[in-house]
């Protein structure tokens, strides 16, 4: 059976970039999740804010949809917290891939980004946030984005 992929972390471990490269290996369509927010959460954040669970709701609704209407799909997305994957995943049967790395290691990768509305000032507030997921499967991104995507690759395969 065809499902979801759901590509989850804090912002700056790579959701995006292994997301979009794993959706073209799998011939699957890729979702960035920062797509779907409203233009006021956009603007929260850029303004150096966090965005709270009433912020994030109508969002993750947005998420629960695309994902139901899309069983060939990569999703990125940080769905920090256990009632948001919750949400977005109610019968629990999409493929969870934790993007696990030190807050150090994302700092240093968040300084180097441009043109992003999400600051590395707020990395801490995405930190004190996590939930660390029990059911997705966790993956190191101490390591290129290529071997990232090939033990993804071997995760999906062998469940």
């Amino acid at each position: 059976m065809e499902k979801p992929i759901i590509i989850m972390g804090v912002s700056g471990s790579g959701k995006s970039t292994i997301g979009s490269m794993l959706a073209k290996e799998l011939d699957y369509t890729f979702f960035d999740a920062d797509d779907y927010h409203p233009e006021s959460n956009k603007q929260k954040m850029a303004s150096g804010h966090p965005l709270n669970d009433e912020d994030r709701h109508p969002w993750l609704l947005i998420l629960a949809g695309l994902l139901e209407s899309n069983p060939r799909c990569v999703l990125a997305c940080s769905a920090l917290k256990e009632a948001y994957r919750d949400l977005m995943d109610p019968a629990n049967e999409y493929s969870w891939i934790y993007l696990d790395g030190s807050k150090e290691l994302i700092a240093e990768r968040m300084k180097a980004r441009q043109n992003h509305f999400f600051k590395a000032e707020m990395l801490d507030s995405q930190f004190d946030t996590l939930e660390i997921p029990e059911t997705a499967d966790h993956v190191s991104i101490d390591q290129p984005p290529l071997l990232i995507v090939n033990e993804v690759i071997s995760i999906l395969k062998e469940s």
